[in-house]
């Protein structure tokens, strides 16, 4: 099959075709569209980017207008799922364009927007419902949607909807679907959660397989670039200043991480837009048509943009933020090189992310000689990388002092070395078996030794209370015993001035459940304890304590 003119389609499509400038169909094209005008189930698997829509959007068109059925109200005859919004409105559009001269007309539901529009174009009948599940499922859950006479099903991009948590959702809507129906299933992946989900939906269904490495790899020059979280930005407003860089599409993980790098980009005078989710749905629709429309040759974005954007000649995909899994890395870089045209895509990454890279690397097929993330003397692997890596991101300078030499590399000191400054008898170099402790930690307790004049034993470790000096709590013992006499040695030891230490007792719990401390004094700090009288404040003075 060589253009679409082999295909038996309507005349009134092929004539939308004509205007549209389509020739020659793709692969997936070429092998879908006959089976789908033929009624059969559809197992389709391809990359973003290689014509999918057309594969089923031009079979339904045939049915419905061949058959000329008038859809009764909330009565869609044809149902396609999208995960996003972005890939929503691309589907209503090429409905539009290749049902132009059909007078089929389609009705778009997704959240995000006021639901009275919506509803009111279901309630006058519409033929092709295209929508997103959440917002399909709250019209269902309302009564404003019926799929009891639905004859065409589309899950579009499966493997996205798991990876956002769709899951329940599709498992509801698949339960209200009429059993005799056509339902066409397409993904980009076919993981093993996707091809469960595909056999409960399918029946006898033909398996379409177009392999996605084919064009990321001869069509894509991917790029690696080493760099520092601190100069990505100051890198991506090197690239994108260059002349080469017509279009391009910078994908970031988060939604704050994306406003902030739009407004240095903007600060550095480039022509720059974004959409992420806390934009509202009109705010996207109008910063991808002035993407489209060269108003704004940047587009800054998130991952749930990554499948939604149907544009033109994008020269350039920078991944800001390295994705977190190959597939949404393969997702990425599908929106360049599309339609036959060479593009480039350029990933960021750090010595942190070295691992990922690699997981990228084996899920393309492939593994470099030379990374730059390789350490000198590490095992070369062998295969070839899908990437270029650019070893020029990185800086290739020794690190220098404030001399201008290279400073030496510091050397891991063995047991031996680090016990010498302790004065360990150990030379050997073997690990000590008692802890070592710093001078500056031993100083302290042969000071306190001295002053307390304990005397310590070599062998037990244990002082000897013999020798002990009688302490003041002691003291205040001996004191209290003999009924505070003044010739007792209590009184001798407090005769210098100095005050007497309380005698703590046996904790009380107070309020709240915290226990407050009570304590017993003896009569000697009474003594030397002395309570200062407080002045009192805010008293006004009278005439006879003025001073005259």
């Amino acid at each position: 099959m060589e253009t679409f003119k082999d295909l038996e389609l309507l005349p009134k499509i092929q004539r939308a075709l004509e205007a549209a400038e389509y020739v020659k169909p793709t692969e997936i094209q070429a092998k879908a569209i006959p089976e789908g005008l033929a009624g059969r189930d559809i197992l389709g698997c391809a990359q973003t980017g290689t014509g999918k829509t057309a594969a089923f959007v031009l079979p339904i068109l045939h049915h419905l207008g061949s058959s000329r059925q008038r859809p009764q109200p909330n009565h869609p005859l044809a149902l396609i799922l999208s995960p996003t919004r972005e890939l929503a409105i691309q589907i209503s559009d090429n409905i539009s364009k290749y049902g132009r001269y059909l007078k089929i007309r389609s009705t778009l539901v997704y959240g995000g927007v006021s639901q009275i529009a919506q509803v009111r174009s279901l309630r006058r009948g519409t033929p092709i419902l295209v929508a997103t599940p959440g917002r399909l499922l709250d019209l269902m859950e309302q009564g404003h949607i019926s799929l009891s006479h639905l004859r065409h099903f589309v899950l579009d991009e499966a493997d996205r909807m798991l990876d956002m948590g769709f899951l329940p959702d599709l498992e509801k809507i698949i339960e209200d679907l009429p059993e005799q129906r056509q339902s066409l299933f397409f993904s980009a992946t076919l993981a093993p959660k996707i091809s469960k989900l595909a056999q409960g939906l399918l029946q006898d269904p033909v398996s379409i397989q177009i392999a996605p490495e084919k064009r990321s790899l001869d069509q894509i020059e991917q790029r690696l670039q080493l760099v520092k979280t601190s100069e990505k930005t100051s890198k991506l407003t090197e690239i994108l200043t260059k002349a080469e860089v017509r279009r391009a599409i910078v994908f970031i993980r988060t939604k704050r991480a994306t406003s902030k790098v739009e407004k240095r980009l903007i600060d550095s005078g480039l022509k720059v837009g974004s959409i992420h989710g806390d934009k509202s749905q009109n705010a996207r629709q109008r910063t991808l048509t002035a993407f489209r429309r060269g108003k704004i040759n940047i587009l800054a974005a998130t991952d749930v943009a990554a499948r939604g954007i149907d544009v033109d000649d994008v020269s350039h995909v920078i991944n800001y933020d390295l994705p977190e899994d190959a597939e949404t890395y393969v997702h990425r870089i599908g929106r360049t090189g599309r339609a036959g045209a060479n593009g480039v895509a350029i990933t960021f990454y750090t010595e942190a992310q070295s691992r990922d890279v690699r997981e990228i690397e084996r899920y393309l097929g492939g593994e470099s000689e030379a990374r730059p993330y390789e350490k000198k003397g590490s095992k070369k692997r062998s295969g070839r990388s899908k990437f270029k890596a650019d070893t020029h991101s990185r800086s290739s300078k020794p690190n220098r002092g404030k001399s201008g030499r290279p400073q030496k590399k510091s050397r891991k000191k063995t047991y031996g070395e680090r016990d010498s400054r302790y004065g360990s008898n150990d030379a050997t170099g073997t690990k000590p078996d008692s802890r070592r402790r710093s001078k500056k930690a031993i100083q302290p307790r042969q000071k306190r030794d001295e002053t307390t004049g304990f005397s310590w034993d070599a062998d037990s470790g244990k002082r000897n209370s013999a020798t002990q000096k009688p302490t003041r709590r002691s003291a205040l013992k001996q004191g209290s015993s003999q009924d505070h006499s003044k010739d007792s040695s209590s009184t001798q030891e407090f005769s210098s001035g100095e005050k007497p230490r309380r005698k703590p007792s046996k904790k009380k719990p107070g309020k709240r459940g915290k226990s407050k401390p009570s304590y017993q004094f003896s009569e000697e700090y009474f003594k030397h304890t002395k309570k200062k009288k407080k002045k009192p404040r805010g008293k006004k003075r009278g005439k006879d304590d003025r001073k005259s």
